[in-house]
Parts: structure tokens; sequence; C-alpha cells
């Protein structure tokens, strides 16, 4: 099955821009990879080092070389409802390795973050951070060269960016990502957001906000809207690191289970003792990235995998840009509705066909390459269909998935999209650049122009907001938000105040060079401005009343000044010692001072 040309023509892009980085990092880990186990090679202290905690059998295998010894990595914690039914994975997946003949140890854990938690809150600002801290913690368990392949269990939003980035830096390993699985439904996600837009005005108080709230997050899984943790889910399946329709099955119960067993199982089945030997760094090439991006447009996924899947790809020695996104996007059709693009939630999504109907249907018109090789096995074909618990109960069937979409207004076909494109394009202009998700904002709000009001910190709209200033015309222009700034944190809160603003017949637009995330809703959000402010970016030299005009069809943020004047302008500087201390904000000090630009992943790892 061939790609669509206009794809080849940009995955072939993609690869010549990053062939001076590519082929090293393939040669490094085939070059690893050929060493064979480490277990060989280590001391005999090592060695008991390695496995003093173990029972008599699993010691045994563990002495030798011949029988697979799976590395763990997981981000449990029983705070985080996403991550909390991880706590019963280990013992799962050490069963099922016993069952092979093999063994598998937790070679460490990871921190996991609730963006959901510090949303509005000073601990946002170590969210992004804590992509690479998790990539760095992941190192460190799997530094022990103890193991033959990988397991990752995380769902969330920086947790399975920074555990990929880290399976990549390991890529001579055979890696699988094992989900938990989202919530049952709640409280419907539009309900939710009413009573978000109600509170704002000062309609409803906290006690009907936090009912709501506990309605719609009630239960162990991850949050059912579409947002960057979901958004994970559908990535790492696409790009062939799950185990074929795996993402979106409830926690708890016994299909989860019996897929967990089988990743554990199929991880141990490709490792370098066997046959199948599969590094995780040649499953994810420039292929498997385009099918990434095209995955993340056609179901309207989260802006901030521009960041993260260009951090993901640089890991494997792959240079991905925004204008690839971008140009992506225009080719490829949304065929997905979910929160905020719509009023489904991810189980809505996976009831309707779910991950296996959209890869057949984008497949079957060449919009994804078919041709790359899986932890799964060859061909993302195999990726085409629905996971079923077998008749004994206890292990996982096929199907192919269903021929027509169980609920066309969820998840439609290539024929009849719900859009030509995905929604998501690199903005660009006098301003720098920037990335806008519009795939659930409305046509006649897709073009702004209007005064600027200026703002260094986002609880300065609340209370802008608060007191009518806002109510006209505006395009609110957050910055020093940036990663080198403060972490770059999400700015998620701003959302119903200026629909709030967009409803009263208002044209508002939001600039910034912070993030919004996958949630960013009906309000124009130019984000990720670069360069930042803090960088002496031209969003530092904005003034209160200059007119900026955001066209999200042509793809142009520029402010509307004069040249020479602006060029003449001195950047504003403003004290950040406010975003310095406290919550653990101090300890992230090198981070902002080595953090890359938005548009190269916002990293502290060099390239």
């Amino acid at each position: 099955m061939t790609a669509d040309r206009r794809i080849e023509e940009i995955t072939d892009r993609i690869r010549e821009r990053s062939r001076d980085t590519r082929e090293p990092y393939v040669a490094r880990i085939t070059a690893k990879g050929s060493e064979g186990p480490k277990r060989s090679t280590l001391t005999c202290g090592n060695l008991a080092h390695g496995f003093a905690a173990c029972g008599p059998t699993d010691k045994d295998r563990l002495m030798g070389d011949v029988s697979a010894n799976l590395g763990i990595i997981t981000a449990y914690n029983d705070m985080l409802s996403a991550h909390q039914p991880f706590e019963r994975f280990p013992e799962l997946i050490r069963d099922a390795a016993r069952e092979v003949g093999a063994t598998a140890q937790v070679a460490s854990g990871v921190p996991a973050m609730c963006d959901g938690v510090t949303q509005g809150q000073a601990g946002m600002e170590l969210s992004l951070f804590s992509r690479d801290v998790i990539a760095m913690a992941a190192a460190i368990g799997l530094s022990h060269d103890m193991f033959d392949a990988a397991v990752y269990l995380g769902v969330c939003d920086k947790i399975v960016p920074g555990l990929a980035i880290a399976a990549l830096t390991f890529g001579h390993l055979p890696a699988i990502f094992v989900p938990a699985g989202p919530m049952t439904s709640g409280l419907p996600n539009d309900e939710k957001a009413r009573i978000r837009q109600l509170y704002a005005e000062g309609k409803v108080g906290r006690d009907e906000l936090l009912k709501a709230e506990s309605a719609s997050y009630h239960g162990p899984g991850t949050c059912t809207f579409y947002g960057t943790a979901n958004s994970n889910q559908m990535l790492m399946e696409i790009m062939g690191l799950h185990t074929p329709g795996s993402s979106f099955v409830n926690p708890n119960t016994p299909l989860r289970d019996a897929l967990t067993k089988e990743a554990t199982k199929r991880a141990l089945a490709i490792t370098a003792l066997g046959n199948e030997y599969t590094p995780a760094g040649l499953v994810v090439d420039e292929r498997a990235v385009v099918n990434g991006v095209v995955g993340l447009h056609a179901t309207g996924g989260s802006t901030n995998h521009t960041l993260h899947l260009v951090a993901i790809a640089r890991a494997a020695g792959i240079k991905l840009t925004w204008a690839d996104i971008s140009d992506l996007s225009d080719i490829t059709p949304l065929i997905a509705r979910v929160y905020p693009n719509g009023l489904a939630d991810v189980n809505h999504f996976h009831a309707a066909g779910g991950m296996g109907f959209m890869i057949r249907e984008l497949l079957s018109r060449g919009l994804l390459h078919e041709d790359v090789k899986t932890a799964w096995g060859t061909g993302l074909g195999a990726y085409g269909i629905e996971a079923k618990l077998a008749e004994d109960g206890h292990s996982v069937v096929r199907a192919p998935a269903p021929a027509e979409s169980g609920n066309a207004k969820v998840l439609t076909t290539v024929d009849k999209p719900f859009s030509a494109n995905g929604g998501l394009r690199m903005l660009k202009g006098n301003l720098g650049k920037s990335v806008i998700k519009i795939s659930a904002v409305k046509p006649e709000h897709r073009t702004v122009e209007a005064p600027v009001r200026i703002f260094n910190d986002q609880n300065e709209v609340k209370a802008a907001f608060e007191s009518g200033e806002l109510n006209r015309d505006v395009v609110c222009v957050v910055r020093f938000q940036g990663p080198k700034s403060n972490g770059m944190p999400e700015l998620h809160k701003l959302t119903p105040m200026l629909g709030i603003l967009q409803d009263r017949g208002h044209k508002v637009a939001l600039v910034t060079d912070g993030r919004m995330s996958g949630a960013s809703g009906k309000v124009p959000a130019a984000i990720h401005v670069t360069p930042e402010a803090k960088a002496e970016g031209p969003i530092s030299k904005l003034r209160e009343g200059d007119v900026i005009r955001l066209d999200a069809e042509a793809g142009t943020l520029e402010v509307q000044v004069d040249a020479a004047e602006f060029a003449a302008r001195e950047p504003v500087k403003v004290d950040l010692s406010a975003y310095e201390h406290g919550v653990g904000r101090e300890l992230f000090a090198p981070f902002r001072a080595l953090v890359g630009t938005a548009d190269e992943g916002a990293g502290v790892f060099a390239a």
C-alpha cells in the first residue's frame, strides 16, 4: 500500500533534513544491539546486586543470558487518576513473564504530575520540564544494563513524551508502551464547560463548580476529553509502540488486564535473544513520525504535541519542524470529533470504532505509511482492528474494525470529513512563529484584528476581566510565559473568560509565548510564540494600543506597526523573581537557563 504523494514528499524532506543526525543515531543503536545481553558482561558482584531481592526461580534465570529480563518503567502514583491503575501492573507483568520462562523487574519509577491539579497554580511551571526529568529518571533505571527490553507504564501529558524520549535514547532496546485506559464517562464535557463559564461569570458558586468537576473526574483512568493525555495514547498506537487496539480500554477490566499481559509477552518476544528483534529506535523512523502527526491532525489532537513530537523525533535523530506539522495538517482531513472539538468523549470515540477504524480509513487513502516496523510486527495494517476478550476470559482476540462507524457524528470517513484539514497550523509574521488550533474555532472567529491589552501574568487577565476592562474587541497578549521565563505553563484557565467575551459578540484572541494545551477551545489562540519575551523576541516589543491581526486561515500573525519604528523599540524587561522560588521552582533554574526554543521542542537536551 503506497502512501499519498504529498505524504511521501514531506517524509522525504524530513528524511533528507535529518540525514546527518539520523544515520549516526541508527549506527549507535545498531552497534549497541549487536553486543547482546549486557548481564553477561556484568561482574558477579554487579549481577548479585541486580537480583538479590528476587525469588529462587527468577534468580536462576537472571544468572544466565538465555532467558530475557524485562525492565518496567512505571509512572504509578495513587494521587493521579490516570496512573493509579498501574499499581497492579508490575505483578501482572511479572506473572506474564514467568509464564514464558522470563523475568521482569521494576527498573525505576518516574514522576507523574497532574496538570489538572496544578492548572493555574505555581506547580504548573514545573510541568513541561517534568518531561525531561521523566526521561532522565527512566534512563537512570535502564542504566543498570540488566534488561533485554522495556515496557513503559504512562498515560498523561508530559509522562508519555518523557518516556518516549527515554525509550529512544535506549533505542537498541525493544519497547512497548502499556496504557491504563480512560475512566468511564461521567458528567458530559460540554456540561462541565457550561458550569465553568457560569462560575467565571459569577452566576454559580464554588460548591456547584466542585460538584460538576467531581462528576466529570470521578474515578480511576484518564480524563475523558481529548487533550494531551489521550492524544498520547493515539500517538503511541499509530506510531507502532502499543499493541493493536489497546489505547482506550477502561482500567480494571478483564480486557485491560489481558492486554497488559499480552504486551509483556510481546516485548519479551522481540528481544535480541529471539528471531524478531525489534529495537525501538528502528520502529520510530521518519515514516512513524509522519504517521503520528497525521493521526494528531485527523483526531484534532493536542497543541502540546507541536512541542512533544518535535522533542521525541529529535531523540531518534529526526528533525521535525512546525512547517512539517502545518503542511501535514493541510492535507489531513479531520475525521474524529471528540471534546473540545465535539461533544463526545474518548469512550464514545472508542465505541464508534476508535483507533482501528481511524487507522484503516486513513490507510485506505494513503494518508499513512503502511510499510513501517512496529512493536507488533511489520505493517500498520495490523492496527486496523478491534481488540476483544477471548471466550476464555483471559486472552485477547482481534477482529477487523467495523466496516461503518458506530456514530458518524463522532467518527467519520475520509470521504465525508468534519473538516478538510486538521486545523492545527503554524502562524508566521513580524511577531515570530506560533501555532494555533482551529478545529474547535468557528470560521467567523478565525480572523481577529483588534487593539492589544498586554499582561505579564495570567492572573492579571482575570483581574482585568472581572473589572470589565476587557469588555470590547481585544487581543490579550500574555507574555513572559515561555520556557525560559517560567517553564511555559498552560494558561487553560483563561479559556472560560475569553469565551465569555466572544459570546458577548466581541472579536477576541489570545497571543502568548505560553501554552494552552489540547483543550484550547473556541477562542483563537496563537500560542508558543517564539522567540519568547524572555529572549527579547518581538512579543517583548509590543505596547498597549498596538493593533494585532491574527489570520488563522492565511497563517499570519502581525502587529500593525511601522517596521522601522517597531524595530527601534527596546524590548520590555520584567521582574521574574516571583517565578523562581516555591514548590521547587528554585531547583529548576538550570532548566530555565538551558531550555531550547518552543519550535525545537522546548527541551533541555542537546540535539
